[in-house]
């Protein structure tokens, strides 16, 4: 089984692959492990391309069974096999960004209001992340891109859409599947 979630950031994706992949006894990879290098101030310096594919390419051929969570909509089109489902997850702004002003603040503390440099950089990625639905040119990952390329893709897709709780996610994604709990 090969499942990959998208979405905005704060959807969810990530909070619900790791659901999933336990739930379901998969291994999960997020897209950012790939994406970004691993720098002192995270998510600052991407990787090159090629490198970034090869390296999840060498992971989930690992597997058989796995999730991948985040966007990959110009990672290129021969780079991952076929999937059993694609999910979409969807929330409006306001649920969005209260969440990841949350979870940023979590993860790093008050330097992202302390230190100017990573304020900068918090209130960047909140207009980036904000442009989601607003398509604005801020960001090339947009909720039109998404829809986008789900249009073009052979996969099944399930979109949820709004705050549902993590379980009634799990049973829409379990009951796409033909799983039972």
């Amino acid at each position: 089984m090969k499942l990959h979630i998208l979405g905005a950031a704060g959807s969810g994706v990530t909070t619900l692959g790791q659901s999933l992949a336990t739930k379901l006894d998969l291994k999960y990879f997020d897209s950012d492990d790939y994406f970004w290098l691993k720098t002192e101030t995270p998510f600052t310096q991407r990787r090159n391309p090629k490198e970034r594919n090869q390296l999840i390419l060498n992971d989930i051929s690992e597997s058989e069974n796995w999730i991948l969570g985040g966007s990959i909509i110009h990672w290129g089109d021969d780079i991952f096999p076929d999937f059993n489902l694609i999910i979409f997850l969807y929330l409006p702004k306001e649920i969005r960004i209260e969440r990841l002003i949350q979870r940023e603040f979590e993860r790093y503390g008050e330097i992202i209001y302390s230190d100017p440099i990573r304020s900068k950089q918090f209130n960047d990625f909140l207009t980036w992340a904000s442009d989601y639905d607003d398509q604005t040119g801020l960001a090339n990952r947009t909720l039109n891109a998404h829809n986008n390329w789900l249009d073009h893709v052979k996969n099944p897709i399930l979109k949820i859409s709004g705050n549902l709780s993590m379980n009634e996610k799990i049973d829409l994604v379990l009951e796409k599947l033909a799983i039972t709990k």
